[in-house]
């Protein structure tokens, strides 16, 4: 999964060499830079590559502090 959500923070970036410079603890904001309308092209892809809803007024922004940690919350989603 985590390789999965770098190859889409890559696609969102338009950097198709990013996927392979993130570590899984890589702040997904911070590091990555996303803007705010990356940030939910990227919320919506990974809605698509997962086959998941995410909640967007009640998700929580600091799953984006790190690869792993939205990786957590994603598989915690998919069990649902």
């Amino acid at each position: 999964m985590k390789t999965r959500i770098k190859e889409i923070l890559a696609e969102v970036k338009e950097a198709p060499d990013l996927a392979a410079t993130l570590s899984d603890d890589a702040d997904i904001i911070n590091e990555v830079g996303l803007d705010s309308l990356q940030v939910v092209t990227f919320l919506f892809k990974l809605e698509e590559a997962f086959e998941i809803e995410i909640d967007f007024e009640r998700f929580d922004y600091s799953d984006l502090n790190s690869i792993r940690r939205l990786a957590e919350k994603l598989s915690s989603l998919a069990a649902l």
